[in-house]
Protein backbone atom coordinates (compact mmCIF):
# COMPACT_ATOMS: atom_id res chain seq x y z
CA UNK A 1 0.00 0.00 0.00
CA UNK A 2 1.34 3.50 -0.84
CA UNK A 3 2.24 5.64 2.16
CA UNK A 4 1.94 9.43 2.14
CA UNK A 5 3.20 11.96 4.63
CA UNK A 6 0.95 15.01 4.99
CA UNK A 7 1.75 18.15 6.95
CA UNK A 8 -1.02 18.89 9.44
CA UNK A 9 -0.72 22.52 8.36
CA UNK A 10 -1.90 21.61 4.84
CA UNK A 11 -5.02 19.89 6.19
CA UNK A 12 -5.67 22.74 8.62
CA UNK A 13 -5.47 25.39 5.88
CA UNK A 14 -7.96 23.62 3.62
CA UNK A 15 -10.36 22.97 6.53
CA UNK A 16 -10.11 26.62 7.57
CA UNK A 17 -11.42 27.69 4.13
CA UNK A 18 -14.58 25.75 5.00
CA UNK A 19 -14.83 27.25 8.49
CA UNK A 20 -13.73 24.02 10.22
CA UNK A 21 -11.30 23.77 13.12
CA UNK A 22 -8.65 21.12 12.62
CA UNK A 23 -9.00 18.28 15.16
CA UNK A 24 -6.11 15.78 15.24
CA UNK A 25 -8.05 13.46 17.57
CA UNK A 26 -10.88 13.19 15.05
CA UNK A 27 -8.40 12.23 12.34
CA UNK A 28 -6.90 9.47 14.46
CA UNK A 29 -10.29 8.07 15.51
CA UNK A 30 -12.36 8.34 12.33
CA UNK A 31 -10.08 8.65 9.28
CA UNK A 32 -9.25 4.88 9.13
CA UNK A 33 -12.95 4.24 8.38
CA UNK A 34 -12.46 5.97 5.01
CA UNK A 35 -10.11 3.22 3.81
CA UNK A 36 -6.77 4.24 5.28
CA UNK A 37 -4.37 3.11 7.97
CA UNK A 38 -2.60 5.74 10.11
CA UNK A 39 1.04 4.88 10.80
CA UNK A 40 1.92 8.02 12.74
CA UNK A 41 0.14 11.20 13.75
CA UNK A 42 1.31 14.21 15.76
CA UNK A 43 0.69 17.95 15.66
CA UNK A 44 3.02 18.38 12.70
CA UNK A 45 2.72 15.31 10.45
CA UNK A 46 0.26 12.62 9.41
CA UNK A 47 1.83 9.44 7.98
CA UNK A 48 -0.90 7.35 6.43
CA UNK A 49 -1.18 4.21 4.31
CA UNK A 50 -3.72 4.52 1.50
CA UNK A 51 -5.48 1.32 0.49
CA UNK A 52 -4.86 0.38 -3.15
CA UNK A 53 -8.52 0.92 -4.10
CA UNK A 54 -8.39 4.64 -3.20
CA UNK A 55 -5.82 6.36 -5.45
CA UNK A 56 -7.88 9.54 -5.08
CA UNK A 57 -6.43 9.99 -1.57
CA UNK A 58 -2.73 10.04 -2.47
CA UNK A 59 -2.06 13.72 -1.74
CA UNK A 60 -2.85 15.94 1.21
CA UNK A 61 -5.18 18.06 -0.94
CA UNK A 62 -7.19 15.20 -2.45
CA UNK A 63 -7.26 13.39 0.91
CA UNK A 64 -8.76 16.46 2.56
CA UNK A 65 -11.31 16.74 -0.27
CA UNK A 66 -12.46 13.21 0.63
CA UNK A 67 -12.39 13.97 4.37
CA UNK A 68 -14.72 16.98 4.21
CA UNK A 69 -18.01 15.11 3.65
CA UNK A 70 -16.90 11.96 5.48
CA UNK A 71 -15.66 13.48 8.74
CA UNK A 72 -17.18 16.96 8.79
CA UNK A 73 -20.59 16.51 7.10
CA UNK A 74 -19.78 19.00 4.36
CA UNK A 75 -21.76 18.95 1.14
CA UNK A 76 -20.13 16.51 -1.30
CA UNK A 77 -18.47 18.02 -4.35
CA UNK A 78 -18.14 15.31 -7.03
CA UNK A 79 -17.04 17.74 -9.72
CA UNK A 80 -14.30 20.28 -10.42
CA UNK A 81 -15.31 23.74 -11.71
CA UNK A 82 -14.03 23.94 -15.28
CA UNK A 83 -14.22 26.52 -18.06
CA UNK A 84 -13.70 26.27 -21.81
CA UNK A 85 -10.17 27.16 -22.84
CA UNK A 86 -8.85 28.21 -26.25
CA UNK A 87 -5.64 26.13 -26.39
CA UNK A 88 -5.31 23.24 -28.84
CA UNK A 89 -3.17 20.12 -29.12
CA UNK A 90 -2.89 17.87 -32.20
CA UNK A 91 -1.85 14.22 -31.95
CA UNK A 92 -0.25 12.84 -35.12
CA UNK A 93 -1.42 9.48 -36.55
CA UNK A 94 1.83 7.60 -35.79
CA UNK A 95 1.03 7.87 -32.07
CA UNK A 96 -1.62 5.15 -32.50
CA UNK A 97 1.12 2.51 -32.19
CA UNK A 98 3.52 4.45 -29.94
CA UNK A 99 1.45 5.92 -27.10
CA UNK A 100 -2.14 6.40 -28.26
CA UNK A 101 -3.92 8.11 -25.34
CA UNK A 102 -3.06 11.83 -25.03
CA UNK A 103 -4.99 14.18 -22.71
CA UNK A 104 -4.27 17.77 -21.62
CA UNK A 105 -5.68 20.54 -19.43
CA UNK A 106 -4.65 23.94 -18.08
CA UNK A 107 -4.88 25.23 -14.51
CA UNK A 108 -4.49 29.00 -14.14
CA UNK A 109 -3.68 31.33 -11.27
CA UNK A 110 -2.19 28.76 -8.91
CA UNK A 111 -0.26 29.88 -5.85
CA UNK A 112 2.87 27.82 -5.33
CA UNK A 113 5.82 27.64 -3.00
CA UNK A 114 8.60 25.08 -2.73
CA UNK A 115 6.55 22.89 -0.34
CA UNK A 116 3.53 22.91 -2.68
CA UNK A 117 5.72 21.97 -5.68
CA UNK A 118 7.19 19.08 -3.69
CA UNK A 119 3.69 17.86 -2.82
CA UNK A 120 2.69 18.10 -6.48
CA UNK A 121 5.73 16.05 -7.57
CA UNK A 122 5.12 13.45 -4.83
CA UNK A 123 1.49 13.13 -5.91
CA UNK A 124 2.55 12.76 -9.52
CA UNK A 125 4.96 9.91 -8.71
CA UNK A 126 2.42 8.08 -6.54
CA UNK A 127 -0.10 8.23 -9.38
CA UNK A 128 2.60 6.92 -11.74
CA UNK A 129 3.16 3.97 -9.39
CA UNK A 130 -0.49 3.15 -8.68
CA UNK A 131 -2.97 3.77 -11.51
CA UNK A 132 -0.13 4.47 -13.97
CA UNK A 133 1.48 1.07 -13.35
CA UNK A 134 4.97 2.60 -13.29
CA UNK A 135 4.12 4.95 -16.20
CA UNK A 136 3.01 2.19 -18.57
CA UNK A 137 -0.73 2.88 -18.44
CA UNK A 138 -0.43 6.59 -17.68
CA UNK A 139 2.31 9.16 -17.19
CA UNK A 140 1.94 12.81 -16.18
CA UNK A 141 3.80 15.96 -17.15
CA UNK A 142 3.32 19.46 -15.68
CA UNK A 143 4.72 22.56 -17.38
CA UNK A 144 5.02 26.29 -16.78
CA UNK A 145 2.63 27.55 -19.47
CA UNK A 146 4.28 30.96 -19.80
CA UNK A 147 7.39 29.32 -21.27
CA UNK A 148 5.59 27.69 -24.22
CA UNK A 149 3.28 28.70 -27.05
CA UNK A 150 0.12 26.91 -28.28
CA UNK A 151 -0.89 25.08 -30.38
CA UNK A 152 0.95 21.92 -29.34
CA UNK A 153 1.89 18.91 -31.47
CA UNK A 154 2.34 15.34 -30.27
CA UNK A 155 4.31 13.32 -32.80
CA UNK A 156 6.82 10.51 -33.20
CA UNK A 157 10.46 11.44 -33.78
CA UNK A 158 13.67 9.44 -34.42
CA UNK A 159 15.99 8.65 -31.55
CA UNK A 160 18.65 11.12 -32.62
CA UNK A 161 16.31 14.06 -31.81
CA UNK A 162 17.87 16.48 -29.31
CA UNK A 163 16.54 18.66 -26.49
CA UNK A 164 17.56 19.73 -22.98
CA UNK A 165 15.88 17.39 -20.45
CA UNK A 166 14.91 18.29 -16.91
CA UNK A 167 17.87 18.66 -14.49
CA UNK A 168 20.35 19.05 -17.39
CA UNK A 169 21.98 22.11 -18.96
CA UNK A 170 23.09 20.64 -22.29
CA UNK A 171 21.18 19.05 -25.15
CA UNK A 172 20.96 15.26 -25.23
CA UNK A 173 19.67 12.90 -27.91
CA UNK A 174 16.77 10.60 -27.12
CA UNK A 175 19.17 7.63 -27.14
CA UNK A 176 21.50 9.41 -24.72
CA UNK A 177 18.60 10.14 -22.37
CA UNK A 178 17.48 6.50 -22.45
CA UNK A 179 20.95 5.17 -21.71
CA UNK A 180 22.47 7.72 -19.32
CA UNK A 181 19.79 9.92 -17.72
CA UNK A 182 18.44 8.35 -14.47
CA UNK A 183 14.81 8.63 -15.58
CA UNK A 184 15.67 7.36 -19.05
CA UNK A 185 17.44 4.30 -17.68
CA UNK A 186 14.54 3.57 -15.31
CA UNK A 187 11.81 3.70 -17.97
CA UNK A 188 13.58 2.91 -21.26
CA UNK A 189 11.83 -0.47 -21.39
CA UNK A 190 8.51 1.31 -22.06
CA UNK A 191 9.82 2.42 -25.48
CA UNK A 192 11.82 -0.69 -26.30
CA UNK A 193 11.96 -1.66 -30.01
CA UNK A 194 10.12 1.51 -31.12
CA UNK A 195 11.86 3.24 -34.08
CA UNK A 196 9.96 6.47 -33.30
CA UNK A 197 9.38 7.85 -29.81
CA UNK A 198 6.74 10.38 -28.68
CA UNK A 199 7.45 14.04 -28.00
CA UNK A 200 5.22 17.06 -27.32
CA UNK A 201 6.36 20.34 -28.86
CA UNK A 202 4.93 23.82 -28.93
CA UNK A 203 4.25 26.25 -31.80
CA UNK A 204 7.94 27.19 -32.00
CA UNK A 205 9.13 23.57 -32.14
CA UNK A 206 10.43 23.56 -28.56
CA UNK A 207 10.14 20.09 -27.01
CA UNK A 208 8.31 20.42 -23.74
CA UNK A 209 7.90 16.70 -22.98
CA UNK A 210 9.30 13.30 -23.92
CA UNK A 211 6.61 11.02 -22.44
CA UNK A 212 6.69 8.80 -20.50
CA UNK A 213 10.32 9.61 -19.62
CA UNK A 214 11.01 13.27 -18.83
CA UNK A 215 10.01 16.89 -19.45
CA UNK A 216 12.05 19.61 -21.10
CA UNK A 217 14.13 21.76 -18.75
CA UNK A 218 12.64 25.09 -19.90
CA UNK A 219 9.09 24.25 -18.69
CA UNK A 220 10.07 23.44 -15.10
CA UNK A 221 7.42 24.53 -12.59
CA UNK A 222 8.76 26.95 -9.95
CA UNK A 223 7.32 29.17 -7.18
CA UNK A 224 6.69 32.01 -9.66
CA UNK A 225 4.62 29.78 -11.97
CA UNK A 226 0.97 30.85 -12.21
CA UNK A 227 -0.41 28.88 -15.16
CA UNK A 228 0.27 25.15 -15.60
CA UNK A 229 -0.21 22.88 -18.60
CA UNK A 230 -0.85 19.25 -17.68
CA UNK A 231 -0.29 16.45 -20.18
CA UNK A 232 -1.16 12.81 -19.52
CA UNK A 233 -0.17 10.09 -21.98
CA UNK A 234 -0.50 6.33 -21.93
CA UNK A 235 -2.41 3.28 -23.06
CA UNK A 236 -5.36 3.15 -20.64
CA UNK A 237 -8.06 5.81 -21.16
CA UNK A 238 -9.58 5.41 -17.69
CA UNK A 239 -6.20 5.61 -15.96
CA UNK A 240 -5.19 8.69 -17.97
CA UNK A 241 -8.50 10.44 -17.30
CA UNK A 242 -8.28 9.72 -13.56
CA UNK A 243 -4.68 10.94 -13.39
CA UNK A 244 -5.39 14.29 -15.07
CA UNK A 245 -8.50 14.86 -12.96
CA UNK A 246 -6.64 14.20 -9.70
CA UNK A 247 -3.80 16.56 -10.63
CA UNK A 248 -6.42 19.20 -11.52
CA UNK A 249 -8.18 18.55 -8.19
CA UNK A 250 -4.93 19.09 -6.30
CA UNK A 251 -4.01 22.25 -8.24
CA UNK A 252 -7.49 23.68 -7.66
CA UNK A 253 -6.71 23.42 -3.93
CA UNK A 254 -3.74 25.71 -4.68
CA UNK A 255 -6.27 28.31 -5.83
CA UNK A 256 -6.17 27.36 -9.50
CA UNK A 257 -9.03 27.40 -11.97
CA UNK A 258 -9.24 24.56 -14.49
CA UNK A 259 -9.56 25.09 -18.24
CA UNK A 260 -10.06 22.56 -21.01
CA UNK A 261 -7.62 21.98 -23.85
CA UNK A 262 -8.97 20.76 -27.18
CA UNK A 263 -6.98 17.62 -28.04
CA UNK A 264 -7.38 16.17 -31.53
CA UNK A 265 -6.58 12.49 -31.07
CA UNK A 266 -4.59 10.38 -33.57
CA UNK A 267 -7.86 9.14 -35.13
CA UNK A 268 -9.30 12.68 -35.51
CA UNK A 269 -11.61 12.44 -32.49
CA UNK A 270 -11.75 15.57 -30.31
CA UNK A 271 -11.21 15.15 -26.56
CA UNK A 272 -11.81 17.75 -23.85
CA UNK A 273 -11.58 17.37 -20.09
CA UNK A 274 -14.92 16.34 -18.54
CA UNK A 275 -15.07 17.00 -14.79
CA UNK A 276 -18.73 16.09 -14.31
CA UNK A 277 -19.62 13.09 -12.09
CA UNK A 278 -20.43 9.64 -13.51
CA UNK A 279 -23.99 8.46 -12.98
CA UNK A 280 -24.53 4.88 -11.77
CA UNK A 281 -27.74 2.96 -11.20
CA UNK A 282 -28.49 0.25 -8.67
CA UNK A 283 -31.67 -1.34 -7.29
CA UNK A 284 -32.72 -1.27 -3.66
CA UNK A 285 -33.11 -5.05 -3.82
CA UNK A 286 -29.39 -5.50 -4.68
CA UNK A 287 -28.40 -3.38 -1.69
CA UNK A 288 -30.57 -5.35 0.72
CA UNK A 289 -29.48 -8.71 -0.71
CA UNK A 290 -25.78 -8.01 -0.12
CA UNK A 291 -25.88 -5.90 3.05
CA UNK A 292 -28.80 -7.71 4.74
CA UNK A 293 -30.53 -4.46 5.71
CA UNK A 294 -33.37 -2.40 4.30
CA UNK A 295 -32.23 1.21 3.95
CA UNK A 296 -34.47 4.24 3.85
CA UNK A 297 -33.99 6.86 1.13
CA UNK A 298 -32.45 9.19 3.71
CA UNK A 299 -29.98 6.55 4.89
CA UNK A 300 -28.83 5.81 1.33
CA UNK A 301 -28.53 9.49 0.47
CA UNK A 302 -26.62 10.26 3.67
CA UNK A 303 -24.26 7.29 3.24
CA UNK A 304 -23.36 8.18 -0.34
CA UNK A 305 -22.99 11.85 0.61
CA UNK A 306 -20.35 10.93 3.20
CA UNK A 307 -18.44 9.09 0.45
CA UNK A 308 -18.39 12.17 -1.79
CA UNK A 309 -21.30 11.29 -4.08
CA UNK A 310 -24.92 12.31 -4.59
CA UNK A 311 -27.78 9.78 -4.50
CA UNK A 312 -31.39 10.16 -5.65
CA UNK A 313 -34.00 7.49 -4.95
CA UNK A 314 -37.00 6.90 -7.21
CA UNK A 315 -39.13 3.93 -6.11
CA UNK A 316 -36.84 0.88 -6.13
CA UNK A 317 -34.11 2.40 -8.31
CA UNK A 318 -31.19 4.35 -6.87
CA UNK A 319 -29.20 6.74 -9.07
CA UNK A 320 -25.78 7.59 -7.68
CA UNK A 321 -23.44 10.27 -9.02
CA UNK A 322 -19.82 9.62 -8.05
CA UNK A 323 -16.73 11.70 -8.88
CA UNK A 324 -15.25 10.82 -12.26
CA UNK A 325 -11.84 10.40 -10.59
CA UNK A 326 -13.08 7.50 -8.42
CA UNK A 327 -11.04 4.95 -10.37
CA UNK A 328 -12.17 2.15 -8.04
CA UNK A 329 -15.89 2.27 -8.92
CA UNK A 330 -16.14 -0.56 -11.45
CA UNK A 331 -19.27 -2.52 -10.55
CA UNK A 332 -22.58 -2.10 -8.67
CA UNK A 333 -21.08 -4.01 -5.74
CA UNK A 334 -18.55 -1.16 -5.35
CA UNK A 335 -21.46 1.25 -4.84
CA UNK A 336 -22.93 -1.09 -2.25
CA UNK A 337 -19.59 -1.06 -0.44
CA UNK A 338 -19.68 2.76 -0.51
CA UNK A 339 -23.10 2.67 1.15
CA UNK A 340 -21.83 0.24 3.80
CA UNK A 341 -18.75 2.36 4.59
CA UNK A 342 -20.75 5.59 4.62
CA UNK A 343 -23.44 4.08 6.85
CA UNK A 344 -21.05 2.21 9.14
CA UNK A 345 -20.65 -1.53 9.58
CA UNK A 346 -22.13 -1.66 13.10
CA UNK A 347 -25.76 -1.48 11.96
CA UNK A 348 -26.05 -3.76 8.95
CA UNK A 349 -28.23 -6.45 10.51
CA UNK A 350 -27.53 -10.15 10.95
CA UNK A 351 -27.19 -12.94 8.44
CA UNK A 352 -25.86 -16.45 8.20
CA UNK A 353 -23.67 -18.07 5.59
CA UNK A 354 -25.73 -19.75 2.87
CA UNK A 355 -22.88 -21.73 1.32
CA UNK A 356 -21.46 -24.89 2.91
CA UNK A 357 -18.26 -23.85 4.63
CA UNK A 358 -16.98 -27.20 5.88
CA UNK A 359 -13.60 -27.95 4.36
CA UNK A 360 -12.86 -31.24 2.64
CA UNK A 361 -9.43 -32.63 3.51
CA UNK A 362 -7.01 -33.50 0.74
CA UNK A 363 -6.40 -37.19 0.13
CA UNK A 364 -2.97 -36.95 1.71
CA UNK A 365 -3.96 -34.71 4.64
CA UNK A 366 -4.33 -37.51 7.21
CA UNK A 367 -1.04 -39.11 6.21
CA UNK A 368 0.86 -35.80 6.41
CA UNK A 369 -0.62 -35.10 9.84
CA UNK A 370 0.37 -38.56 11.10
CA UNK A 371 3.90 -38.19 9.73
CA UNK A 372 4.34 -34.86 11.54
CA UNK A 373 2.92 -36.23 14.79
CA UNK A 374 5.21 -39.25 14.71
CA UNK A 375 8.41 -37.35 13.89
CA UNK A 376 7.70 -34.58 16.39
CA UNK A 377 6.98 -37.25 18.99
CA UNK A 378 10.61 -38.31 18.59
CA UNK A 379 11.69 -34.84 19.69
CA UNK A 380 12.59 -33.45 16.28
CA UNK A 381 12.33 -29.79 15.34
CA UNK A 382 10.40 -28.96 12.16
CA UNK A 383 12.06 -26.57 9.68
CA UNK A 384 11.01 -25.09 6.35
CA UNK A 385 13.55 -24.36 3.64
CA UNK A 386 13.45 -23.08 0.07
CA UNK A 387 12.46 -25.35 -2.80
CA UNK A 388 15.27 -23.69 -4.77
CA UNK A 389 18.70 -25.33 -4.62
CA UNK A 390 21.74 -25.95 -6.85
CA UNK A 391 23.54 -28.80 -8.60
CA UNK A 392 26.40 -28.87 -6.11
CA UNK A 393 24.13 -29.47 -3.10
CA UNK A 394 21.66 -31.75 -4.84
CA UNK A 395 24.02 -34.00 -6.78
CA UNK A 396 27.77 -33.38 -6.49
CA UNK A 397 28.23 -33.23 -2.71
CA UNK A 398 25.46 -35.76 -2.02
CA UNK A 399 26.58 -38.17 -4.78
CA UNK A 400 22.99 -38.64 -5.96
CA UNK A 401 22.03 -39.03 -9.60
CA UNK A 402 19.32 -36.75 -11.04
CA UNK A 403 15.82 -38.26 -11.10
CA UNK A 404 14.51 -37.61 -14.61
CA UNK A 405 14.93 -34.08 -15.94
CA UNK A 406 16.13 -31.34 -13.60
CA UNK A 407 13.92 -28.23 -13.47
CA UNK A 408 16.28 -25.29 -13.91
CA UNK A 409 15.83 -21.55 -13.33
CA UNK A 410 16.44 -19.59 -16.53
CA UNK A 411 17.50 -16.33 -14.86
CA UNK A 412 18.73 -17.22 -11.36
CA UNK A 413 19.38 -14.34 -8.99
CA UNK A 414 22.12 -16.23 -7.16
CA UNK A 415 24.34 -19.23 -7.90
CA UNK A 416 22.84 -20.99 -4.87
CA UNK A 417 19.35 -21.00 -6.43
CA UNK A 418 19.67 -22.46 -9.91
CA UNK A 419 17.44 -25.57 -9.80
CA UNK A 420 14.31 -26.85 -8.11
CA UNK A 421 15.41 -29.37 -5.50
CA UNK A 422 14.93 -33.11 -6.00
CA UNK A 423 15.72 -34.04 -2.38
CA UNK A 424 15.14 -32.37 0.99
CA UNK A 425 18.10 -33.82 2.91
CA UNK A 426 20.73 -31.38 1.49
CA UNK A 427 18.81 -28.45 2.97
CA UNK A 428 18.90 -30.11 6.42
CA UNK A 429 22.66 -30.64 6.15
CA UNK A 430 23.04 -26.95 5.22
CA UNK A 431 20.98 -26.05 8.30
CA UNK A 432 23.16 -28.12 10.64
CA UNK A 433 26.26 -26.58 9.06
CA UNK A 434 24.92 -23.12 9.91
CA UNK A 435 24.24 -24.23 13.49
CA UNK A 436 27.39 -26.24 14.21
CA UNK A 437 28.25 -23.88 17.07
CA UNK A 438 25.29 -25.31 19.05
CA UNK A 439 25.59 -28.35 21.30
CA UNK A 440 24.76 -31.88 20.18
CA UNK A 441 22.49 -33.68 19.69
CA UNK A 442 20.56 -31.79 17.01
CA UNK A 443 17.38 -33.30 15.53
CA UNK A 444 15.60 -31.62 12.57
CA UNK A 445 13.06 -32.65 9.95
CA UNK A 446 11.21 -31.15 7.01
CA UNK A 447 8.05 -32.24 5.22
CA UNK A 448 8.19 -30.35 1.94
CA UNK A 449 7.94 -30.23 -1.83
CA UNK A 450 10.53 -31.49 -4.29
CA UNK A 451 10.43 -31.37 -8.10
CA UNK A 452 11.39 -34.52 -9.99
CA UNK A 453 11.15 -34.74 -13.76
CA UNK A 454 9.21 -31.42 -13.69
CA UNK A 455 6.52 -32.81 -11.33
CA UNK A 456 5.89 -31.78 -7.73
CA UNK A 457 6.26 -34.49 -5.12
CA UNK A 458 6.32 -34.53 -1.32
CA UNK A 459 9.26 -35.83 0.72
CA UNK A 460 9.83 -36.22 4.45
CA UNK A 461 13.46 -36.00 5.52
CA UNK A 462 15.00 -36.02 8.97
CA UNK A 463 18.59 -35.63 10.07
CA UNK A 464 20.22 -36.24 13.46
CA UNK A 465 23.69 -35.13 14.52
CA UNK A 466 24.72 -37.06 17.65
CA UNK A 467 27.94 -38.33 19.13
CA UNK A 468 26.62 -41.86 19.70
CA UNK A 469 23.85 -44.02 18.31
CA UNK A 470 24.59 -44.47 14.62
CA UNK A 471 22.60 -46.92 12.57
CA UNK A 472 21.12 -48.65 15.62
CA UNK A 473 19.33 -45.50 16.82
CA UNK A 474 18.32 -44.70 13.23
CA UNK A 475 16.74 -48.12 12.84
CA UNK A 476 14.81 -47.50 16.07
CA UNK A 477 13.41 -44.24 14.64
CA UNK A 478 12.35 -45.96 11.42
CA UNK A 479 10.70 -48.69 13.49
CA UNK A 480 8.82 -46.09 15.58
CA UNK A 481 7.68 -44.26 12.42
CA UNK A 482 6.38 -47.46 10.82
CA UNK A 483 4.61 -48.41 14.04
CA UNK A 484 2.89 -45.01 14.25
CA UNK A 485 1.76 -45.38 10.62
CA UNK A 486 0.34 -48.82 11.30
CA UNK A 487 2.83 -50.62 9.05
CA UNK A 488 3.48 -54.03 10.55
CA UNK A 489 5.50 -55.47 7.68
CA UNK A 490 8.42 -53.62 6.22
CA UNK A 491 12.07 -54.38 5.59
CA UNK A 492 15.41 -52.62 5.39
CA UNK A 493 17.46 -53.70 2.36
CA UNK A 494 21.12 -52.78 2.04
CA UNK A 495 21.59 -49.62 0.02
CA UNK A 496 24.70 -48.52 -1.86
CA UNK A 497 25.60 -45.17 -3.34
CA UNK A 498 24.40 -41.71 -2.49
CA UNK A 499 25.58 -39.85 0.61
CA UNK A 500 25.43 -42.95 2.80
CA UNK A 501 28.30 -44.78 4.51
CA UNK A 502 28.77 -48.12 2.79
CA UNK A 503 27.35 -50.99 4.83
CA UNK A 504 25.45 -48.56 7.10
CA UNK A 505 22.55 -47.63 4.80
CA UNK A 506 19.30 -49.22 3.66
CA UNK A 507 16.33 -48.85 1.36
CA UNK A 508 13.03 -48.85 3.26
CA UNK A 509 10.69 -51.37 1.61
CA UNK A 510 6.98 -51.95 2.17
CA UNK A 511 6.22 -55.06 0.19
CA UNK A 512 8.05 -54.63 -3.09
CA UNK A 513 7.79 -50.82 -3.08
CA UNK A 514 10.70 -48.64 -1.93
CA UNK A 515 9.23 -45.82 0.15
CA UNK A 516 12.53 -44.21 1.16
CA UNK A 517 16.16 -44.61 2.11
CA UNK A 518 18.10 -44.12 5.32
CA UNK A 519 21.53 -44.51 6.80
CA UNK A 520 24.59 -42.98 8.39
CA UNK A 521 26.11 -40.17 6.33
CA UNK A 522 29.55 -40.78 4.92
CA UNK A 523 32.03 -38.51 6.79
CA UNK A 524 33.29 -37.24 3.42
CA UNK A 525 29.82 -35.80 2.75
CA UNK A 526 29.88 -34.05 6.11
CA UNK A 527 33.34 -32.63 5.43
CA UNK A 528 32.07 -31.20 2.11
CA UNK A 529 29.71 -29.07 4.25
CA UNK A 530 32.40 -28.41 6.88
CA UNK A 531 30.68 -30.75 9.34
CA UNK A 532 32.79 -33.20 11.34
CA UNK A 533 30.14 -34.84 13.51
CA UNK A 534 28.41 -38.24 13.07
CA UNK A 535 25.07 -37.83 11.31
CA UNK A 536 22.27 -40.18 10.34
CA UNK A 537 18.95 -39.58 8.65
CA UNK A 538 16.39 -40.63 6.11
CA UNK A 539 14.41 -39.38 3.12
CA UNK A 540 10.86 -40.76 2.81
CA UNK A 541 8.95 -40.59 -0.48
CA UNK A 542 5.45 -39.68 0.69
CA UNK A 543 3.59 -40.56 -2.54
CA UNK A 544 5.21 -44.02 -2.55
CA UNK A 545 4.31 -44.44 1.10
CA UNK A 546 0.69 -43.48 0.38
CA UNK A 547 0.47 -46.18 -2.30
CA UNK A 548 1.98 -48.79 0.01
CA UNK A 549 -0.23 -48.34 3.10
CA UNK A 550 -3.91 -47.72 3.80
CA UNK A 551 -5.17 -44.56 5.46
CA UNK A 552 -6.82 -45.66 8.74
CA UNK A 553 -9.32 -42.78 8.47
CA UNK A 554 -10.51 -43.18 4.87
CA UNK A 555 -9.39 -46.84 4.50
CA UNK A 556 -8.08 -46.00 1.06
Amino acid sequence: MPTISVEQQVIAQILARHGIDHDIGKLENDLPLLGTDIDFCDEHTLDIEIFPDRPDLLSGETLTHGMLPFLYNQQPNPTIPCTEGNLKMVVHPELSSIRPVIYAAVVRNVTLDDAAIKRLMDHQEKLHFSIGRRRKRASIGVHDLVQIQAPFDVRGVPRDTKFIPLSESEEMTIDEILTSHPKGVAYAHLLENLPLVPIIEDKDGKILSFPPIINGAHTTVNPSTKDILIDVTGWDKRACETAILLICLQLSAFGGSVETVEVQQHDGEIWKLDTSPISHSISRQEIQKILGKSFSNQEISSSISRMGGIASCVNEQITIQMPRWRYDILHPVDLIEEIAIGHGYDDLGDDIARAPLAGIPRRDAHLLRRLRSSIQGMGMLQVQSLTLSNDEDQFEKMRWEAIGDVTRIHNPITSEHTVMRQRVLPALIRLLAANKHHDLPQHVYELGTVVQDHENRTHLAFLVAEATGGFASLRGRIQALMRDLGVSEYSLVEKKGGPWLEGRAASIMVGDRMIGECGELDPHVGIAYDLRVPMNGAEIFVEELAFAIKDPVTHE
